[in-house]
């Protein structure tokens, strides 16, 4: 999930009103590395990160395009071969569906790719109402994709209809929200979904806030977190916890809130500011650990190597 600018931050807020295959690896957290080498490649910026039940780690790379590939209980990770990548210099989101599939954005473009590499879908998305697609994130549910878009206020969509994606289409303009908000300070970023895929909440950097979608009536509403500036990057929902990385406007780190049943308001539990962080972007969770993306995209092409760091989740009190 891309990173505001510290120009672009002060100018929104200024504007602001006040399931996959495989099993679980039986793995020890005091077993496994504490931090992941991506890459050692120049210029990689590491930026999107998921990891499937049976611990594999996928990790996108915002200076190449390339996606990266490894396993929580090897330190280092390698190339993805994921053809038909070549033309996309950057991939932001990178998510699993539950047969296993990758998907990724990046551009215009949404690609799945079989765990082999091999190409299977690529959907190019429309332009918006301020121009041509930066798709940021993604997020899958039983039957549609729903991905961010940086560079417009639109929230894209394609329907899985058993092993085939259909179109990628526009299918919200969150603007109607917040409507005197400038439109090209949106700056969609991390996109999550309930258990039933009938709820979103959708970051935006712009409005400091998070947005709660319903699916089937595309209601939009402000994720009610009290006084607490939360302009999230990356997020991760785990029935009413959600976990989220923020960059800018707060202390960087990630940071966990408890939300009420309807997913319309919550607290804000923990800040996790003082872990040895590198400009995070977004998070993976497996077991009781968080697994936070190290993207130096603050000082690019930044210096190898490209880091995952590995924390505890101060929420689980199970083994991994």
């Amino acid at each position: 999930m891309r990173r505001i600018t510290a120009r672009t931050a002060c100018l929104a807020a200024t504007l602001l009103l006040p399931a996959l295959a495989g099993a679980p690896v039986p793995a020890v957290a005091r077993d496994l590395p504490d931090r992941y080498v991506v890459s050692r490649e120049a210029g990689v910026l590491p930026e999107g990160i998921t990891v499937t039940p049976d611990g594999t780690l996928y990790v996108s790379s915002d200076g190449l395009g390339t996606l990266y590939r490894g396993r929580i209980d090897a330190p280092d990770l390698a190339p993805f071969p994921a053809r038909g990548l070549e033309d996309r210099p950057s991939t932001l989101g990178v998510h699993t569906d539950r047969r296993g599939r990758v998907l990724s954005v990046g551009g215009a473009t949404l690609t799945v790719h079989d765990r082999h590499g091999r190409l299977l879908a690529r959907r190019t998305a429309e332009n918006g109402p301020l121009g041509a697609p930066h798709l940021n994130d993604l997020v899958v549910t039983d039957d549609v994709v729903y991905v961010t878009d940086w560079a417009n206020p639109v929230i894209h969509r394609a329907e899985i209809r058993g092993s085939t994606l259909g179109p990628l289409e526009p299918w919200l303009d969150i603007r109607s929200a917040f409507p005197q908000f400038p439109a090209q300070y949106w700056l969609l970023n991390g996109i999550v979904a309930d258990e039933t895929g009938s709820t979103l909440l959708v970051a935006s950097n712009g409005t400091e806030a998070v947005w709660r979608i319903g699916t089937a009536d595309r209601e939009v509403g402000r994720l009610d977190l009290g006084d607490q500036s939360f302009g999230a990057d990356g997020m991760v929902l785990r029935g009413r916890t959600l976990y989220a990385v923020l960059n800018y406007g707060a202390p960087h780190g990630v940071y966990i809130a408890r939300l009420d049943r309807d997913l319309r308001a919550g607290t804000v539990t923990h800040r996790l500011t003082d872990e040895p962080l590198d400009l995070p972007t977004t998070l993976a969770k497996h077991g009781c650990r968080l697994y936070v993306v190290d993207s130096q995209l603050d000082e690019p092409p930044g210096r190898p190597p490209y880091t995952v760091t590995a924390i505890p989740d101060p929420t689980c009190d199970d083994s991994p």
